[in-house]
C-alpha cells in the first residue's frame, strides 16, 4: 500500500469542526492532511442549521467554550477569503408565561456572570422586537451574541484556508501504530504517516475511537427541520419557546420537540428543533414533522398557512455529560478527540480547533481543557 507524504497531523472529518482544527493548526505552522469518508460538510455539518449560540447555554465550560467561539466566528467573518453568511442576527428567547419567564431571568443572571449579554423583554413589548410572534406571551430575553452562519460554506472555506491537504472519499479503516502509540491513519487507498491523528468524526467519533482502542462514548442524536417557501422577512431573530434550553440539556432518548424558529438571507424560515436518540435511522418521523408545524404556528401563527417545501434531518454527535472531547487521549499517546458536540459543533468549532492547535504544538491553552479531557468519567452524567 502506498504511503503518503508525512504531515504533522492526520485530521479524521471535513466537517466544521475538522476544518477548523485544520485551520488552526496550519496556522500554528503545523503541516495538515484531512480525511473524511465522505465530501466537505458530508455529515452533520451539512444537515445543520448553522447557528452560534450562547442563549441556551448555562454558565460554565460549554459556555466559556462558546463565547470564545463567538469571538472568533467575528474575527473569521472579516478573514476568510470567501463570504460564510456570518449574521448577528441574536436571539430571542421567548416564555409562555410569568413563571417561565422568571426562570428564564434567573438562567441570565448566571449567563452575565460569564460574560452573556442578555436583555429581558416584558411581554407587552415582544412584537416590538417580533412583530409576528403570538400575543399573550409571557415576556422574553435577547440574546445581541447569537448569530448564524451558513455551516456548509464556512467548513469549506476553514478547510481552503487552512491549506491542508484532503483525502475526500477515504474512510479510515485502521491506525498505524507504534506500540501503545498511534502514528498515522490507513485507508484503502494509502497509508498516511504522522505523529499525531485528531478524530473530528463527529458522531461517528466513537467508532473511530475504537478503532484506535480507545473508548468515547458518542452516540447519535437525530433531529429534523422544517424549510418554507421563500417569504419577506417575517422572522428577524432565532426565535425559540423556552423549553428548548431544557431539550438541550436533556438526556432523554424520547422523542422531545421545542418550536426554533428562524429567517435566512434568502427568504425560506427554517423550523426545528426535535431530538430523540434512534441509532441511525434515517426514517422519516411524520410524528416529529407535525410537532415542529404546530409548535412553530403557535409561536408565530403568520406560518400557519405557509407552505413548507422540504424537510431534512441529520445526527448530533451525543455524549452523556453534553460536553464535547476535546485534546490528548493519554490512553492512546499521538491521538486526540475534538468531537461530541452534540448540536453546538458550529458553534464551537473554532475555540475546538484553537485548543486543539494548544495541544498539538505544547502552547498555553486558551481556556481550561480539564473539564473536556476525552478519558473522564462519563458515568458521573448517566443517560436516563
Amino acid at each position: 500500500m502506498p504511503k503518503t507524504h508525512s504531515p504533522d497531523v492526520v485530521i479524521i472529518g471535513a466537517g466544521v469542526v475538522g476544518a477548523a482544527c485544520a485551520y488552526y493548526a496550519a496556522r500554528a505552522g503545523l503541516s495538515v492532511a484531512v480525511v473524511d469518508r465522505g465530501p466537505v460538510a458530508g455529515g452533520t455539518t451539512g444537515a445543520g442549521e448553522g447557528n452560534l449560540l450562547v442563549s441556551d447555554k448555562e454558565a460554565g465550560p460549554e459556555l466559556d467554550l462558546a463565547l470564545l467561539s463567538g469571538a472568533l466566528w467575528r474575527a473569521l467573518a472579516g478573514s476568510l477569503p470567501r463570504a460564510i453568511e456570518y449574521e448577528p442576527k441574536g436571539g430571542l428567547v421567548v416564555a409562555p408565561d410569568e413563571t417561565t419567564q422568571k426562570a428564564l431571568r434567573t438562567f441570565a443572571e448566571g449567563q452575565r456572570a460569564a460574560g452573556v449579554e442578555a436583555v429581558e423583554v416584558p411581554g407587552d413589548a415582544l412584537r416590538e422586537w417580533e412583530p409576528h410572534l403570538a400575543p399573550g406571551l409571557g415576556g422574553g430575553f435577547h440574546y445581541p451574541q447569537d448569530a448564524q452562519v451558513q455551516p456548509a460554506q464556512a467548513a469549506a472555506r476553514l478547510l481552503a484556508a487552512s491549506g491542508a491537504r484532503a483525502y475526500l472519499g477515504e474512510e479510515v479503516t485502521g491506525f498505524l501504530r507504534s506500540g501503545e502509540s498511534v502514528r498515522g491513519v490507513r485507508t484503502a487507498r494509502r497509508e498516511i504517516l504522522a505523529p499525531a491523528v485528531v478524530n473530528a468524526a463527529g458522531t461517528w467519533g466513537g467508532r473511530v475511537a475504537e478503532l484506535a482502542g480507545a473508548t468515547l462514548p458518542v452516540l447519535p442524536r437525530r433531529g429534523f427541520v422544517l424549510v418554507t417557501e421563500p417569504l419577506p422577512r417575517v422572522v428577524r431573530h432565532k426565535v425559540y419557546a423556552a423549553d428548548y434550553i431544557a431539550d438541550v440539556a436533556s438526556g432523554s432518548a424520547a422523542l422531545q420537540s421545542s418550536a426554533v424558529v428562524e429567517g435566512t438571507p434568502a427568504g425560506p424560515v427554517l423550523i426545528g428543533a426535535t431530538r430523540e436518540r434512534v441509532g441511525f435511522d434515517r426514517a422519516l418521523s411524520t410524528e416529529a414533522l407535525r410537532r415542529l408545524a404546530a409548535q412553530a404556528a403557535a409561536l408565530f401563527p403568520v406560518l400557519a398557512d405557509v407552505r413548507v417545501l422540504r424537510a431534512y434531518h441529520g445526527f448530533r454527535p451525543y455524549l452523556p455529560d453534553h460536553l464535547p472531547a476535546i485534546g490528548a487521549d493519554p490512553r492512546r499517546p499521538g491521538l486526540l478527540h475534538a468531537c461530541g458536540h452534540e448540536g453546538a459543533g458550529i458553534g464551537l468549532a473554532p475555540a475546538t480547533g484553537l485548543l486543539i492547535a494548544a495541544a498539538l504544538t505544547g502552547a498555553r491553552p486558551p481556556l481550561p481543557v480539564e473539564p473536556f479531557r476525552p478519558d473522564r468519567d462519563f458515568t458521573a452524567a448517566p443517560t436516563p
